[in-house]
């Protein structure tokens, strides 16, 4: 993220903001900005302000992603100090800002005056208290009339805290409130990888992974002061931020669902395989025995998906650790899964044996499918798990290949 990243020469000559020129800075308030002109010199007046009233030794960065507007010679004017980013991006902004910070605890939020970084000093508070993270929260606070659309207020925000709180086991009221606060050292634990605006979810999601002590404040938030529409994309960027947290989440997404169908398509193919099944005036026969081979083909793909998808997200370092996956891969191998998967498709290809015998014994003539599609059904079907079987076998040992390479951990 950082290759991209040259610090202003002007800005950084001069000392650090609240801090005469001394070393050991405390707090580093960093704004992501791009063409924000019109409301970032009282974004920085308030983080200034905040600094003066509470005596921090505190700087204030901004890591500028690409304003043409004169927003970076603005900051400088104000006392800040520019860092440009290259790589484009939330994520990649706050992530070059981050890194240039000299602070002990670091203080992000926007730069459109839609939060006031004078509350930012009771999340500094909480953080010398020994919190790892402290997250603003517009939900335990107030939003002033115009501040959120609609979608957002009783939507969006809403499902999308839900679905985090219920996934990753976090208490959060507010998952996407944009004023934060952390230690460098959870940050530097954390290792955010995401550029985009799956940055947010990625920092809670990890922080309450990682069993990090994470407190609210409340704030509020206000209408931004931009007269131009805001760089946020309700429909796409809330999408993003779903799809980063279902992703994350294999376990309730694919992994338990896919559980549940293989386990009541199994169930019945199991009892179709012996004979027909009356329901009251519903019978079930050979056709229903097609459809849970469905289910367990379906959910079979769905469970091992799920698995593949948590080995990529943990090798790639998106997403929290999984201390168990180590343990695993010791004990499934892929020698061990080509084994198993041979053996479930040699155990399909006997129960075809099993039909095809019986249509010798016929000459190979007209079949009667209600006792020839029994075995057929749970052949096809053991058959296709065998060869799932084999073929992720490959999968998760080149991922856990690349996981295991020197420099990474589990």
């Amino acid at each position: 993220m950082t290759d991209g990243m040259l610090e202003d020469d002007e800005a950084a000559s001069r000392p650090p903001n609240g801090s005469n020129g001394a070393l050991g800075i405390e707090v580093s308030f960093v704004m992501p900005c791009l063409n924000e002109v019109e409301t970032l010199e009282g974004c920085i007046k308030a983080a200034r302000k905040c600094i003066a009233d509470h005596g921090l030794q505190a700087e204030v960065i901004v890591a500028d992603n690409g304003s043409s507007d004169g927003s970076q010679e603005l900051a400088t004017r104000c006392g800040a100090r520019v860092v440009v980013v290259t790589d484009k991006g939330y994520g990649a902004a706050l992530t070059g800002g981050f890194a240039a910070a000299r602070g002990r605890y670091l203080v992000m939020g926007d730069a459109d005056q839609s939060y006031d970084f004078g509350e930012a000093f009771g999340m500094i508070e909480k953080l010398r208290s020994g919190a790892d993270v402290v997250m603003g929260s517009r939900i335990l606070g107030r939003i002033e009339k115009g501040a959120m659309p609609w979608s957002h207020r009783w939507i969006g925000n809403p499902v999308l805290s839900f679905l985090g709180r219920a996934l990753f086991r976090s208490k959060i009221s507010d998952f996407h409130c944009g004023l934060r606060a952390l230690t460098r050292e959870s940050y530097e634990r954390l290792d955010l990888r995401t550029t985009g605006m799956e940055f947010a979810s990625e920092l809670v999601v990890k922080a309450s992974a990682s069993r990090m002590r994470i407190e609210e404040i409340p704030i509020t938030l206000y209408p931004d002061q931009r007269s131009r529409p805001p760089h946020l994309r309700t429909w796409r960027d809330g999408w993003r931020h779903l799809r980063f947290m279902l992703t994350l989440s294999p376990r309730y997404t694919l992994f338990l669902p896919g559980l549940m169908l293989m386990t009541v398509g199994g169930a019945l193919l199991i009892r179709l395989y012996q004979g027909p099944l009356a329901i009251g005036p519903v019978v079930l026969d050979i056709h229903s025995m097609q459809l849970a081979s469905l289910f367990v083909i379906v959910g079979y793909q769905a469970m091992t998906t799920a698995i593949a998808a948590r080995i990529f997200a943990v090798s790639e370092e998106i997403g929290p650790s999984a201390p168990w996956m180590q343990r695993a891969f010791k004990i499934f191998t892929l020698e061990r899964g080509l084994s198993a998967g041979l053996l479930v498709s040699l155990a399909g290809v006997a129960f075809i044996g099993v039909a095809v015998r019986s249509w010798a014994e016929l000459d190979f003539g007209p079949l009667e499918p209600s006792t020839t599609m029994r075995p057929v059904s749970l052949g096809a079907t053991l058959i296709a798990l065998g060869m799932q079987t084999l073929l992720m076998s490959f999968l998760y040992s080149m991922l856990g290949i690349r996981r295991r390479r020197p420099g990474r951990s589990a």
